[in-house]
């Protein structure tokens, strides 16, 4: 990892849990980021929109990077109400840290967008005002419908990928017989009416993902169940 830091080093972007990965940074992963920033002077811009979808059996609970010695004053830390209560389209979401990062934080969006929602935002306020036991249930809603399609996956032949945040799971297309996951996903949907997407895309380097592919597992179990079954009828 430090070998990712130089003289040039100016602002670290981290994103944990993972998106497409789902995977969770560990305690000793993130002190070491930590400790890589103070020693650079750099500024750590955190995408934690998954905060509160890290799942039981993860390597640890979500940790936010702010929180390690040093990075207070260093950190902007985003997160989005989209997520955490189901609303994705709503586009409602904060960032917060020290005033002077954030003030330039929305010197910048001033000019990338002119509207927000406005009229979602009070209804946030609310949803941000949720008891403990929301967060939990959400969390383990979320995570039995993963343990639902993992299991269903790996019965339909997939190399399965447990993710241990987000309600996504990738898989590798090998034990199918499968080489190029975008091919295999752009199949799909004609072969049996399932709709995945391919890792790869995700990648600079387009080989290094060819036969992972994903998929979203924030459906009802109804749905689920169907998908899995017609997976399993079509390998």
């Amino acid at each position: 990892m430090r070998a990712a830091f130089g003289p040039k080093t100016r602002v670290v972007l981290l994103n944990s849990p993972h998106n497409p990965t789902g995977k969770v940074f560990t305690a000793d992963e993130l002190a070491q980021i930590a400790a890589l920033c103070v020693e650079h002077d750099a500024i750590a811009v955190t995408d934690e929109v998954y905060e509160h979808l890290v799942f039981t059996d993860a390597s640890g609970p979500h940790v936010p990077l702010v929180t390690l010695p040093g990075m207070a004053e260093r950190t902007v830390q985003i997160s989005s109400a989209g997520k955490t209560f189901s609303c994705t389209g709503w586009k409602i979401g904060w960032a917060c840290g020290p005033r002077p990062l954030v003030s330039a934080v929305t010197r910048v969006k001033q000019f990338l967008t002119y509207v927000n929602a406005g009229p979602l935002q009070p209804a946030i306020a609310v949803a941000l005002a949720s008891p403990p036991s929301y967060y939990a249930g959400f969390r383990d809603a979320l995570q039995s419908k993963r343990d639902r399609l993992c299991a269903g996956l790996a019965a339909a032949g997939f190399g399965v990928l447990r993710s241990e945040g987000t309600y996504f799971v990738t898989t590798d297309i090998t034990p199918l017989g499968g080489t190029d996951g975008l091919q295999f996903c752009l199949s799909l949907p004609e072969r049996c009416g399932v709709v995945a997407v391919p890792s790869q895309v995700f990648y600079d380097d387009p080989d290094a993902g060819r036969r992972l592919v994903r998929f979203a597992f924030c459906k009802r179990d109804e749905v689920l169940d169907e998908a899995v079954s017609r997976l399993r009828k079509a390998f």
